[in-house]
């Protein structure tokens, strides 16, 4: 029969999309039935032959011999006339099997039939590219920048999939341009339309487990075991780890010797600072533990409200606050309880009966000044005064000429 276009492209279809001979087959069946039923009303009385890998193909409609006055059905039925003209010895009642060329179905069926195909080929396509990234949520993978939007990167693999990574997905420092390769975790798939979406994340805690399993190989093994990671992107990051031999230390095997082990996590998520601290049931210790580097006086846990009231020296209220309260934040989120840091002595001596609360001078300072104090546990006059300038700046987002007025101010204060 005629080597048409569309019979040309089957082995096209088969090679380039990667389809199964058994799938290739049924979606060429389907299409051209609907082609058949659209032009004869059914198809009910056709046999399609197809031959995916040769690019060729028959139909062969099968029609009822009647009598010339009888014909009713013409798509069923054929005149006995007609039939004779196919076999001189047809008889009325016997069955007559006629191929149809692809030709006949007319021009503008033969660009539909086309079109259909592609269509289908697509949503097949799509739908195994849906199962594919569907299976593999929450896996570290890797694809090339195609093009950097405003809103969003767009990244393609070695296939040619298009993958998104949204700026919320972004850490705060990443940079990307044309052609640079990004490692994230593919976080979510989404059917817009009948196109699947394929999501990635470079800022999700799973991102850093999953980075946790791939350096270090104990973890990989299953010889420590990631119990729990919170993070802030970009900036901060606990990992609670735990292992079952004790023979192993687990917090020296994921940092490695001088943090050898640890560094290529922290340059893949643009230097953030990542504490690896040993998992314990002991909630006391935990907490300890989670705020470090501060040192831990005393703790009183409420746990049905699942609080705790940590006591800590003067000196050490900032480290377990942390730069922007981060050190805080992320200790409670790692042990489930919220955590109330309390000053050692505040209420036992009598050394700071005199000390101011910072909010006091809220009309000489300004209210986002004090909050950066607070940020770091800096709440009262005398608190302030008792810290090195250089220190504040470096802890706080504040200039240091702003921190030297402050200074001044509260100075007054206690010199009157």
């Amino acid at each position: 029969m005629e080597n048409l276009a569309l019979i040309d492209s089957f082995s096209e279809f088969k090679d380039n999309k990667l389809i199964d001979r058994v799938t290739l087959m049924a979606i060429l069946e389907d299409v051209f039935r609907n082609a058949l039923k659209k032009k004869y009303g059914s198809d009910d009385n056709f046999d399609i032959i197809i031959n995916p890998d040769k690019g060729d193909m028959e139909i062969w409609r099968r029609r009822v011999i009647v009598a010339d006055e009888d014909l009713d059905f013409e798509n069923e039925e054929i005149t006995l006339t007609e039939a004779r003209k196919i076999e001189a010895d047809f008889e009325i009642g016997e069955e007559v099997s006629e191929e149809v060329k692809l030709i006949d179905l007319g021009r503008r069926a033969i660009l539909a039939l086309r079109q259909n195909l592609i269509s289908k080929i697509h949503e097949h396509d799509n739908t195994n590219l849906y199962k594919q990234f569907k299976d593999i949520i929450g896996d570290i993978y890797t694809a090339e920048v195609h093009h950097v939007r405003p809103r969003v990167v767009i990244l393609v693999d070695d296939e040619g999939n298009e993958i998104v990574l949204p700026k919320e997905k972004q850490i705060p420092s990443d940079f990307f341009r044309k052609g640079d390769n990004v490692r994230g975790i593919i976080e979510s798939v989404e059917l817009k339309g009948n196109k699947p979406q394929i999501i990635m994340s470079r800022t999700s805690e799973k991102f850093l487990e999953k980075l946790f399993e791939q350096e270090i190989p104990e973890v990989f093994d299953g010889l420590i075991t990631v119990k729990n990671v919170v993070r802030i992107p970009g900036e901060k990051a606990k990992v609670a780890v735990d292992s079952y031999d004790d023979r192993i230390d687990p917090v020296g095997a994921c940092v490695g010797m001088k943090g050898s082990r640890i560094h290529g996590i922290v340059r893949e998520l643009g230097n953030e600072n990542i504490d690896v601290i040993n998992y314990t049931n002991n909630i006391q210790l935990f907490i300890t533990r989670a705020l470090s580097p501060a040192k831990v006086s005393s703790i009183k846990i409420d746990e049905e409200n699942k609080r705790a009231e940590v006591f800590l020296k003067l000196e050490e209220v900032s480290k377990a606050i942390g730069r922007g309260g981060h050190n805080i934040k992320l200790a409670g989120q790692l042990t489930g309880y919220e955590l109330d840091v309390i000053r050692e002595g505040d209420a036992a001596n009598g050394e700071d009966d005199d000390d101011v609360e910072l909010t006091e001078f809220s009309d000489e300072i300004e209210d986002w000044v004090i909050e950066e104090f607070a940020k770091i546990g800096l709440d009262t006059a005398r608190s302030i005064l008792k810290q090195d300038v250089e220190d504040l700046v470096r802890r706080t987002d504040l200039e240091e000429e702003t921190i030297l007025d402050v200074i001044k101010i509260l100075k007054e204060e206690f010199d009157n």
